[in-house]
């Protein structure tokens, strides 16, 4: 997941190294644009009610569920005197979804959390590997679950781009060029710098922000 390092208030640039996501859990990540007040309060409203549920019932909420919370909470905003203007993208790696596997059964005292397992046969049990999911809000509470997305300005140039190139057996390698192919076509559409970009992986591991060189100048079209 990507956004641009800029923040902006009309043609001016505020701030050069600004950071438009927030981390809810573990393994899920959200990225915001809009206006400005509304996207920073509303991350920090939804990202205080995740961590709240947390500890509460010593679980994570999912992707799934996060989404389903934030866009019940904009559906919400959007009938009172002061709805939020924010355009949201939630990603994450979902620990109860993919295919089923069979692993060695584990004792109730070896067992850790994450997915659940089930017993199958031959003593055997069943796991989820995992899956990546990807979430697409607008600011009027619409949401889709997508293999990718943008929001912003960034959608009318990028989405082409992603719909031709991405297939659903990309690895982080291709992903990353067609990251960088995006970038190059903001940096030669657009008539702003929008100062770079902000990238963070999710895994089975957690989340991790990579290094993203994009300083390399792009011929004109």
């Amino acid at each position: 997941m990507a956004a641009s390092k800029a923040a902006m208030r009309g043609a001016t640039i505020l701030k050069a190294s600004d950071d438009k996501t927030r981390e809810l859990t573990k393994h899920t990540l959200m990225a915001y644009s809009g206006e400005a007040g509304d996207t920073v309060q509303f991350a920090e409203y939804v990202q205080a009610n995740v961590a709240l549920y947390s500890m509460r019932n010593d679980t994570d909420l999912g992707p799934g569920a996060v989404a389903s919370f934030t866009r019940s909470e904009l559906a919400r905003s959007l009938r009172s005197r002061s709805p939020y203007m924010v355009n949201l993208l939630l990603g994450g790696w979902d620990v109860l979804g993919g295919k089923d596997v069979e692993v060695e059964s584990e004792t109730k005292e070896g067992k850790e959390g994450g997915s659940d397992a089930q017993d199958g046969k031959n003593g055997k049990a069943i796991k989820k590997t995992g899956c990546a999911r990807l979430y697409w809000i607008d600011y009027l509470a619409s949401q889709a679950e997508v293999p990718y997305a943008a929001h912003g300005y960034a959608q009318y140039y990028c989405l082409s781009i992603l719909d031709k190139h991405h297939h659903p057996d990309i690895d982080f390698d291709q992903g990353m060029k067609l990251l960088k192919m995006c970038s190059d076509e903001l940096k030669r559409r657009l008539p702003i710098d929008f100062k770079g970009l902000v990238v963070k992986v999710m895994t089975k591991d957690g989340i991790r922000e990579v290094e993203f060189d994009d300083s390399a100048p792009v011929k004109s079209a």
